[in-house]
């Protein structure tokens, strides 16, 4: 049985064909992989083929697009019809009158437009209470307005039904234990395939490798990376595309009240409810009151924690920030931050990068890069890494394994571990104890390369202050503790 035959045998509904160099109408329909892929294997057969005009008519009917609200409120509103569409939904509970409301960002509507009736509520609301943003099928009503009440009830939209968009069943340890029937090369190409890739269009194990990494804030609670990489490596795809449990925002404007709290609304921000929170062309992006803003990204790059005006903002959120440099400074021996702004020219937020992603060692994009076969389902392998992040367990092996000094700087020691902890998440999920772990691969796939990451955050951190210099902030040497030649 080839690797292909394995995967639709251990996978079954999760895989899915994608031939993206030939479904190119996809992308003209701005959908997301994981909302793509669902609509592939909901009318794909069992060879992977189907008809273009069935997938059209479902999008157009429950995928409207932004500009089609005005129809959709007319048809609420006007022709007093219930309407249907698949979307994300943030449910809000007012502490003080208790009403329970919802928002629907992708078309602009707000809390203040809506309302979730107390019998619709508790129908539903164990499929809505699981995080501040739902993906689901949502059914929307007009409740009319009540003049002669005092005071008077305003007209609302309102929801009359909701499905839960959860097409698959998540189950991590069936997940884990199917890892087991791949090799290690094996289970790259899927982990490629998986965000779309074509394994068989790099050309080394380096190469793949190198773009899995932007899969680590995925699979890792508060791990903060730095990627800086030439245009057309995919940054904003991977980012952007592949999971609902993460977020990438542009550069832009970055204030404390878009990405921490909005004390004026009293509203956290972009930090909350996310897998990470991805800051794209961060050589461009303008920085609100930078030294608070830097002192904000410290405390919660640090904790996961800050507070904001005597708010407290917690989150696992990871932080990582995406920018294009020029070629010639593509070099971590010398200064790579002198095009990126201001905020990251003071060492204490530099150090609590945990590493940096070498961005330039992954291949421009490229239509052999295109995933074209059989390949697992993006939302669910998304899921899955979601619900990883939540397992302590591969932590806890990390620390039993790695040894360094003990006066070795704590920052290093941390960082190193949680992009360890990372690697072995992704690429060896099936490790539930110590004696489960192959020793020399641990070192190959996962040590090294977290060490890697970090020791260019260290060059950098000795080329913009001097302190780190001192030897008791350069980089410690890690081992492993009772190394198994046979194991």
């Amino acid at each position: 049985m080839d690797n292909v035959e394995r995967l639709r045998d251990c996978f079954d509904d999760k895989v899915v064909y994608k031939d993206l160099k030939k479904n190119s109408f996809f992308k003209s329909l701005k959908l997301p992989s994981f909302l793509r892929d669902w609509v592939l294997r909901k009318f794909e057969d069992d060879d992977g083929n189907f008809e273009v005009t069935d997938i059209s008519e479902f999008i157009s009917t429950y995928m409207p697009s932004k500009e089609e609200w005005l129809s959709i409120k007319n048809r609420i509103i006007v022709e007093c019809e219930t309407v249907k569409i698949l979307t994300r939904i943030e449910v809000d509970i007012d502490i003080k009158t208790e009403i329970i409301s919802f928002a629907l960002p992708d078309f602009g509507v707000t809390n203040k437009e809506t309302i979730i009736e107390p019998q619709v509520w508790d129908q539903y609301k164990n499929d809505l209470v699981g995080g501040n943003e739902t993906w689901g099928v949502i059914e929307l009503g007009y409740r009319p307005p009540n003049d002669e009440a005092k005071p008077k009830i305003p007209g609302k939209i309102k929801m009359t039904g909701f499905t839960s968009f959860c097409p698959y069943d998540s189950d991590v340890e069936y997940y884990k234990d199917v890892r087991k029937e791949f090799t290690t090369q094996e289970w790259i190409d899927i982990l490629l395939g998986a965000i779309d890739y074509n394994a068989d269009g790099y050309k080394d194990e380096d190469e793949k490798l190198a773009m899995l990494t932007r899969l680590l804030p995925f699979v890792e609670r508060n791990l903060n990376l730095l990627e800086l990489a030439p245009k057309g490596t995919g940054k904003s795809y991977v980012f952007g595309n592949l999971s609902k449990f993460g977020l990438l925002t542009d550069g832009g404007k970055v204030s404390r009240a878009k990405m921490f709290f909005d004390t004026a609304r009293k509203t956290p921000g972009f930090i909350v409810g996310h897998d990470f929170v991805a800051i794209d062309e961060v050589k461009l992006a303008q920085f609100s009151d930078v030294k608070e803003m830097r002192a904000i990204f410290q405390a919660y790059m640090e904790k996961g924690s800050c507070t904001v005006n005597g708010n407290n903002v917690v989150s696992d959120a990871s932080v990582v920030f995406l920018g294009n440099i020029e070629t010639d400074n593509m070099d971590e021996y010398k200064n790579m931050f002198t095009e990126l702004p201001v905020l990251f020219q003071e060492s204490a937020l530099v150090d609590r990068l945990h590493g940096f992603i070498k961005g330039w060692n992954i291949p421009p994009m490229q239509p052999g890069l295109k995933v074209s076969g059989w390949a697992l389902n993006t939302e669910y392998f998304c899921s899955i890494l979601h619900e990883l992040r939540k397992d302590i367990n591969y932590r806890a092996i990390v620390d039993q394994l790695i040894e360094y000094d003990s006066h070795s700087y704590e920052r290093h020691v941390e960082a190193v571990k949680r992009i360890t902890t990372a690697y072995l998440k992704l690429l060896f999920p099936d490790v539930r104890t110590v004696e489960d772990v192959n020793r020399k691969k641990f070192v190959q796939y996962c040590l090294r390369p977290a060490v890697k990451m970090r020791n260019i955050i260290q060059q950098q951190l000795s080329i913009l202050d001097k302190e780190y210099k001192k030897d008791e902030k350069q980089m410690p040497s890690f081992s492993i503790k009772n190394i198994d030649e046979n194991n």
